[in-house]
């Protein structure tokens, strides 16, 4: 198994996003890199300088950490700083946080491809992960207890595989 950490806006959508999987053994959301203090979510939203960022536990035999960076790539707009969707602030940056380097071949093809894709330098962080803070319970697995709620990611990133008997 095998763990990354990726910043993309808003969690709850970014959450259920990869929830949806095969591959992805679990996933949590959290605040990441600011001050090494547990924040509250209000003071994220008050720019403590955490990202919201979700933890993902992967399974690298079914799901290489190339195939999920491109996923993620996907959902966010990459030239956007410290914003996705309406969402605006420090704490929707976006940042690809790493704990293992030898996740960082992977990380810097994935990023370098996007680069030349987009034709600008990317507003992606990449960095190693200097801590993680699990979120409030409430916020975890949000969209499912609250599937009405806001998301800056289009509803049909949020069903790529239930058609395919996905999770």
């Amino acid at each position: 198994m095998k763990t990354i950490y990726l910043a993309g806006g808003c969690f709850w959508g970014l959450q259920k996003f990869f929830d949806q999987f095969e591959g992805v053994a679990a996933t949590e959301v959290g605040y990441a890199n600011g001050p090494d203090q547990a924040p509250s979510y209000q003071d994220v939203c008050r720019d403590s300088g955490h990202a919201e960022t979700v933890r993902v536990d992967y399974d690298e035999s079914s799901m290489e950490l190339r195939e999920l960076l491109k996923l993620y790539f996907m959902v966010i707009d990459p030239l956007s700083v410290n914003q996705q969707g309406h969402d605006k602030g420090i704490q929707y940056r976006t940042g690809i946080f790493y704990t293992d380097e030898s996740q960082l071949p992977a990380i810097r093809e994935i990023f370098v491809g996007e680069e030349r894709k987009a034709g600008a330098p990317l507003a992606v962080l990449v960095e190693p992960l200097r801590n993680f803070f699990p979120a409030e319970t409430y916020h975890q697995k949000y969209l499912d207890k609250n599937p009405g709620g806001y998301c800056h990611i289009p509803q049909h990133f949020l069903n790529m595989t239930k058609e395919n008997g996905g999770n």
